[in-house]
């Protein structure tokens, strides 16, 4: 990220000094501190200035819904509320909660897309790269939320011994799904591939689980061996669980609702020690990511 001093800043938006620091002193524009001095990053001024955009009538754009569509998430929901941004969530899973990006009927969408590289190997960067490809996106923005642990959702003690997805293959053990377009069963199709399978080769629960903590209380009742959650949605339902991958868990939105207020809201709060300490209750987070632009169209 390229940061500006306070002269770079006041040339590149037209501004006098004066005028820069009163905008400072009122929280009005982004900066931070640093030994003494005053930085902007200057992707982030393009962001304030487009936020204040005029546009003709006939130009006016209905501002989507404050909601946060997309996948569903424990420490997400608990932002969401403790945060006081005026947010509500809509989990459908990130593939439609990004088609009702695209339609301008949410706000933002929380999305962890999972594909592989020309190796073979999980993309580091899917969610950029679907979010960058994506039709009718051409300002979207990529904003980090956290890193997440996602894997194997066992009954307590693993009775069957599950160290893996080799062995849920290999033993026939009962699987719970998730529904197509959602993160954990993209994840699951491309961990398959890897091994040379797919979903016909398991031995699957054809109701599909709509979130992450349904498909826990599956296992839990018995109705599955495993099924493919985060670790915060077993320790909540009190089941074991076998790490698989890290992932990139993150919040893409248009430029222009990076600004508002409710947006706003959830942006600062990320920033607050009492996130770190909720990632850390639930366990299998990595919250040190939130709130850095990852993406910028």
């Amino acid at each position: 990220m390229e940061f500006l001093t306070t002269s770079e800043a006041a040339d590149y938006l037209r501004l006098g000094e004066r005028k820069l620091y009163e905008l400072v002193t009122t929280g009005a524009i982004p900066c931070t501190k640093v030994t003494g001095k005053w930085l902007f990053p200057r992707h982030e001024l393009d962001l304030w200035v487009l936020s204040g955009l005029a546009r003709p009538a006939g130009m006016l754009i209905a501002e989507p819904p404050p909601v946060v569509g997309g996948s569903q998430d424990e420490l997400l929901d608990w932002s969401l509320r403790e945060s006081v941004s005026g947010l509500g969530s809509m989990s459908q899973g990130s593939a439609r909660g990004l088609e009702r990006l695209q339609r301008d009927e949410v706000m933002a969408v929380a999305m962890h897309f999972h594909s592989v590289d020309a190796d073979g190997n999980l993309a580091a960067e899917a969610n950029a790269t679907v979010l960058r490809d994506a039709p009718d996106l051409h300002d979207a923005l990529l904003v980090a939320f956290a890193r997440r642990e996602q894997g194997l959702v066992l009954p307590p003690g693993n009775p069957k011994r599950l160290r893996g997805l080799s062995d849920v293959l290999a033993l026939g053990a009962r699987m719970a799904m998730r529904q197509q377009g959602t993160g954990a069963q993209m994840l699951l199709d491309v961990l398959l591939k890897r091994a040379g399978a797919s979903t016909r080769d398991l031995r699957r629960i054809e109701m599909p689980a709509l979130t992450g903590p349904d498909l826990a209380e599956i296992v839990r009742a018995g109705q599955a061996d495993c099924g493919i959650a985060t670790r915060a949605s077993a320790r909540s339902a009190g089941l074991d669980f076998v790490p698989l991958v890290w992932e990139n868990f993150d919040l893409a939105m248009r430029q222009r609702s990076y600004f508002r207020p409710a947006m706003q809201g959830l942006i600062r709060f990320l920033g607050e020690k009492r996130l770190v300490q909720r990632a850390e209750e639930l366990t299998g987070y990595d919250p040190s990511p939130a709130g850095q632009i990852r993406f910028a169209a």
